[in-house]
């Protein structure tokens, strides 16, 4: 079946493994099992979903803007912006577009299902980008 086919988002999120505890080091590993899924392939990225709580690396994509969407849960993403953290706090069917080239990262999640339309490459960091 092609990635690129319709999917029900609330389908595909039940179907995730719930990642209780997310940690930046999971990023580097495969410790996040099947709590993230790909819905679409899309341009230079793809729609992807995902269900945790806890914390995620440092990231940011120089390709383009990221739309992040709490579809259920909360969140806090911090942005890394002229060298200063700006943290937003996101909830259930909330939206935010994270700026082209911007490191950020998701902080003290709750039970968050989230969906991001993420373009390509990706940059990780388990560092601060500002140290």
């Amino acid at each position: 079946m092609s990635s690129n086919r319709k999917k029900s988002i609330p389908e595909v999120t039940e179907s995730l493994t719930y990642l209780s505890n997310r940690t930046p080091e999971m990023a580097f590993s495969d410790g996040a099992g099947g709590a993230f899924a790909l819905l679409s392939e899309y341009r230079d990225g793809a729609v992807y979903v995902g269900h945790y709580s806890g914390s995620s690396e440092w990231e940011r994509h120089s390709n383009g803007d990221e739309i992040v969407m709490a579809l259920a849960g909360s969140t806090t993403i911090v942005l890394r912006i002229d060298s200063t953290d700006e943290k937003i706090d996101l909830k259930a069917n909330e939206l935010l577009v994270v700026p082209r080239n911007t490191w950020h990262r998701f902080e003290g999640s709750l039970d968050l299902k989230v969906m991001t339309v993420t373009p390509q490459p990706t940059d990780h960091s388990l560092e601060d980008p500002g140290a």
